[in-house]
C-alpha cells in the first residue's frame, strides 16, 4: 500500500513499540497519524517528539469499546494494532486478557471492515510458537503455545484471516521475539527481564538467573520493530504473518555478562534453582519478513543494549529532577 497523502491509525501508539512506529511514520510523506490510546500501558510522554508534528492526533480511548473504535478509524487507509495486555497480566489475570486482547482485536477487525480500511497491520508475538520444537523458528513452526496471552494472539490471528476470508480485509500480521529498547518500562509489575537485572545493577547487586542460563532468545530491538510496522503497511503480500526477529541466538546467562560489562559493575551472575519459565528456547528464522516484506534487523544487541542502558540512566535522571 502507497502511503503518502494517507491517514494512518496507530491504536495503542503511546506503548513501546506503537510510539516508535509514530516515529517511524513521521519520516514518511503521510497526511495524518492518529494515535489512539488508554494509557494504560503506554505513556504521554513517549510522544514528547511527535505530538509537536502537526500531523499528530491523539485520541484516548479503548480498543474495548467498539463506538470509541468505530469513530477513530473513520477515514483511516492503514491501521496498525498494537493493544494488548502483557503476557504476566494476561497470565495472572485471564478474563483481562481475554476480555482485552480477545474481544478488543475483535472490535478493531469488525471496524475495520466497516470503515473500508485498506490495510491492517496487526501485532501478534512469537508467543504463538510456544517452546522450540525446531529451530530457527519459521512461520510455519507449530503452535505450541502453553500461556493465556499466546493463546489471545493465536485466537487474534484467527480472526484476523477469518476476517480475510468473509470480508476481504486486507491486513498482514507480525510476530514479535523478545522486544526491548528505549521507553520499555521498568517500574511496573510486568517489567522484561532486561529490566530486572538492571535494577540489580543499580544496587551493584549480581543480576538473578534462574536455572543454568543456557534458556536462549531471540532479542529484536524496538526501533527494528517499528521499521516492520512500517515495510508490512507498505507491503503488497496479505493474510500472511511473519517474524520478527534477528534469527541470533542469545542466552540469558550471556545476556546477563553483557549488562555487567556495558554498566561496569564488578559483579558475577547469580545463578539460583530454575523457577517458572514459559519457554526455554525461542530464536526465529527472519528469512520470510526479508524477502516479502524487505524487512531485515539491523540493531545488533551490544549497541541496542547500551542504547537502552544510556535512555534508562537518563529518564531517571530526569523522573528525579521532576
Amino acid at each position: 500500500m502507497r502511503i503518502d497523502g494517507s491517514k494512518l491509525v496507530v491504536i495503542g501508539g503511546a506503548g513501546l513499540i506503537g510510539s516508535h512506529t509514530v516515529d517511524e511514520l513521521l519520516k514518511e510523506d503521510v497526511s495524518e497519524v492518529v494515535v489512539f490510546d488508554n494509557f494504560t500501558r503506554g505513556a504521554r510522554e513517549n510522544l514528547e517528539g511527535a505530538q509537536e508534528d502537526p500531523r499528530v492526533t491523539i485520541v484516548e480511548g479503548d480498543i474495548v469499546e467498539s463506538m470509541s473504535v468505530r469513530e477513530v478509524l473513520e477515514g483511516a487507509n492503514g491501521v496498525f494494532h498494537l493493544a494488548a495486555l502483557w503476557l504476566l497480566h494476561c497470565q495472572e489475570h485471564p478474563r483481562d486478557g481475554f476480555e482485552v486482547n480477545m474481544g478488543g482485536t475483535f472490535n478493531v477487525l469488525e471496524a475495520c471492515c466497516e470503515a473500508g480500511v485498506q490495510r491492517l497491520v496487526f501485532s501478534s508475538s512469537a508467543s504463538v510458537y510456544g517452546d522450540a520444537i525446531e529451530e530457527p523458528m519459521t512461520e510455519s513452526h507449530p503452535f505450541n503455545n502453553k500461556t493465556f496471552y499466546g493463546a489471545t494472539k493465536v485466537g487474534g490471528e484467527a480472526m484476523a484471516n477469518a476476517f480475510h476470508d468473509r470480508d476481504g480485509l486486507g491486513y498482514v500480521g507480525l510476530r514479535y521475539f523478545n522486544v526491548y529498547g528505549p521507553r520499555q518500562d521498568y517500574k511496573g509489575a510486568y517489567v522484561a527481564v532486561i529490566m530486572k537485572m538492571l535494577d540489580c545493577l543499580d544496587h551493584g547487586e549480581a543480576p538473578i538467573v534462574y536455572g543454568d542460563g543456557s534458556q536462549a532468545y531471540d532479542f529484536v530491538s524496538v526501533r527494528d520493530c517499528a521499521r516492520a510496522n512500517v515495510a508490512a503497511m507498505k507491503a503488497d503480500v496479505v493474510d500472511r504473518f511473519y517474524n520478527v526477529c534477528t534469527g541470533t541466538r542469545t542466552s540469558i546467562g550471556e545476556l546477563a555478562e553483557i549488562l555487567i560489562r556495558l554498566t561496569g559493575q564488578k559483579v558475577d551472575v547469580d545463578y539460583r534453582p530454575e523457577g517458572v519459565s514459559f519457554v526455554r528456547n525461542r530464536i526465529g528464522d527472519p528469512t520470510a519478513a526479508g524477502l516479502d516484506l524487505d524487512f531485515v534487523a539491523e540493531t545488533d544487541l551490544l549497541n541496542g543494549l547500551r542504547e537502552l542502558i544510556n535512555w534508562r540512566d537518563g529518564h531517571r535522571r530526569r523522573e528525579m529532577v521532576d
